[in-house]
């Protein structure tokens, strides 16, 4: 009865540093994971880390079954505690996935474009000629808010067609890079 309820109390904890380890290091992580396992500090701060590396393998190689995780431990590795973490991690994997999309950070997102041209009164009194310039305006939705907002920015003709010569160039990279 002894050893069952050692054991218990072992996966147990090894339950919970799995779980809060996923968040990263925090000393009282550590202290309690030491103080649980009766390993020292050092050691329990390596395990914390080992196990939010793990955890965060998992998730970035989307990895969903227990064969794909097992076969991310050593062949030495001992195999009742491999397969309690691996239960441990596919249990929890889909709330902190979950968790990770809800706080991505996202680029603005462009919704809208719009272009004019605009005819400017030259600032140079002798000539008083009419200069054209290039209106655009972008409506641009930030990350994961709805709230759409507008720039707007007046080009000269210099600075357009270095725009356009620059966008040409990426085009001309971008076909070279997809014929490979």
């Amino acid at each position: 009865m002894f050893r069952f309820e050692k054991l218990f109390v072992y996966s147990h904890a090894v339950r919970e540093v799995c779980v809060q380890s996923q968040k990263g290091l925090s000393h009282q992580l550590t202290e309690s994971t030491a103080a649980t396992l009766g390993i020292p500090a050092a050691q329990a701060a390596q395990l914390v880390q080992s196990l939010h590396v793990l955890s965060h393998h998992i998730l970035f190689y989307n990895l969903t079954s227990p064969e794909q995780i097992l076969a991310v431990f050593p062949e030495s590795f001992h195999s009742s505690l491999k397969n309690l973490i691996t239960k441990i991690l596919l249990e929890n994997s889909a709330t902190w996935k979950t968790e990770a999309l809800s706080n991505q950070i996202s680029l603005p997102q462009l919704k809208d474009l719009d272009w004019r041209v605009h005819m400017v009164t030259s600032s140079d009194s002798v000539s008083r000629m009419s200069v054209p310039s290039c209106l655009v305006q972008l409506q641009i939705s930030s990350g994961s808010s709805e709230s759409v907002s507008s720039v707007t920015v007046e080009l000269s003709r210099e600075s357009l067609d270095t725009i356009l010569d620059g966008l040409g160039r990426i085009r001309d990279q971008l076909s070279v890079v997809a014929g490979k």
